[in-house]
């Protein structure tokens, strides 16, 4: 991925290098095959006690090639590499969308006509191209990916056995997850949000999302399709589910380019550490991570040169500067707390 041969030559011009993230995978791939396949951890490469010149530890997580990926990710901003990492959903988008995907003439249920490929009296609109049960799918997708910090792999193959209900708490048992392969993944407790955060509420959005699709068993966000109820063994796709969320963000006038199924775990992220103040070692613990920040890889979800900054910097310490959006729960606006 660099501009140098392994025999120190330089790469000629024409020679198309690879990029910044295909190194970081790079990196992973050789990180679980000495960890997990060689039975080697994730203890930093090092040499061992007894001396000798005896090395222990993950090759892969080592001094020299945390230094050298530094390096390179520097000399892929020098030379203009543009970075394609997934942009952060934000609170404010998913409001959006709630809006708009809850306006009466989208969120009403609509008789399925055969031929037809749009709902309600608004003829050929383009921007009709789901309906109300659509509409309640993706809300509850939206906000079970974001709240819990899910890849959509993950959210996509949850199933109803997977919900338990009490009183008013859900409890979200994840079949499957990147992060636990091998089990002992920790239940998500979620309660329902205050009416300020309705847009925000997995609780609601799944609870609308089963009172009209009636599904019983089975996975939870099945494959759209003419026998879409006849179907509990198929969920649905990656791809499909990133289609229909392009089209929503369009609906509101958002470029979906450089958004993608990573956003809402990214998007999370930011959100509860600040806007929720949770601390690092709270989410680590709700996401399921590893709170062994050696390789950081929390800070890439909270730190990104793709997402809005929050504030100016040249108002960082203007005595006079616009309070923050007030909290409508504990009616705090101060930018200072």
């Amino acid at each position: 991925c660099d501009s140098i041969n392994l025999d120190g030559t330089p790469k000629p011009s024409h020679v198309k290098q690879g990029t910044y993230g295909h190194a970081q995978k790079m990196r992973a791939s050789m990180m679980y095959v000495f960890g997990r396949l060689n039975g080697l951890g994730n203890l930093t490469w090092h040499e061992s006690d007894i001396g000798g010149g005896l090395m222990v530890g993950n090759p892969s997580i080592s001094i020299e090639v945390s230094s050298y990926m530094c390096l390179l990710c520097r000399h892929k901003v020098q030379v203009g590499e543009a970075t394609n990492s997934a942009w952060a959903i934000t609170s404010e988008i998913l409001l959006k969308l709630y809006h708009y995907n809850h306006h009466p003439e989208n969120w009403t249920i609509c008789a399925y006509q055969p031929g037809e490929c749009v709902c309600g009296n608004s003829g050929n609109n383009p921007s009709q191209w789901g309906g109300g049960r659509v509409w309640r799918l993706l809300s509850a997708a939206y906000t079970v990916a974001f709240i819990c910090m899910l890849h959509f792999d993950e959210v996509l193959k949850i199933q109803v056995h997977d919900l338990c209900v009490h009183d008013t708490q859900v409890v979200l048992h994840l079949p499957f997850c990147k992060t636990h392969q091998n089990g002992d993944i920790k239940p998500f407790h979620l309660w329902p949000f205050s009416m300020s955060e309705a847009h925000l509420c997995p609780v609601r959005a799944l609870a609308a999302w089963l009172k009209e699709s009636k599904v019983t068993t089975g996975y939870l966000f099945r494959k759209i399709a003419l026998a879409y109820y006849n179907s509990c063994l198929t969920h649905q796709s990656s791809e499909q589910f990133l289609e229909l969320f392009q089209n929503n963000l369009l609906n509101v006038d958002i470029d979906p380019t450089p958004y993608g199924t990573h956003s809402f775990r990214r998007g999370g992220c930011q959100f509860l550490h600040v806007k929720k103040h949770w601390s690092l070692q709270r989410i680590c613990e709700w996401g399921g991570w590893s709170v062994e920040f050696m390789n950081m890889t929390i800070v890439k979800y909270l730190i990104s040169l793709n997402d809005d900054p929050t504030e100016p910097r040249v108002q960082f310490l203007n005595p006079n500067r616009r309070p923050m959006v007030k909290c409508s729960q504990y009616r705090r606006c101060c930018s200072c707390g």
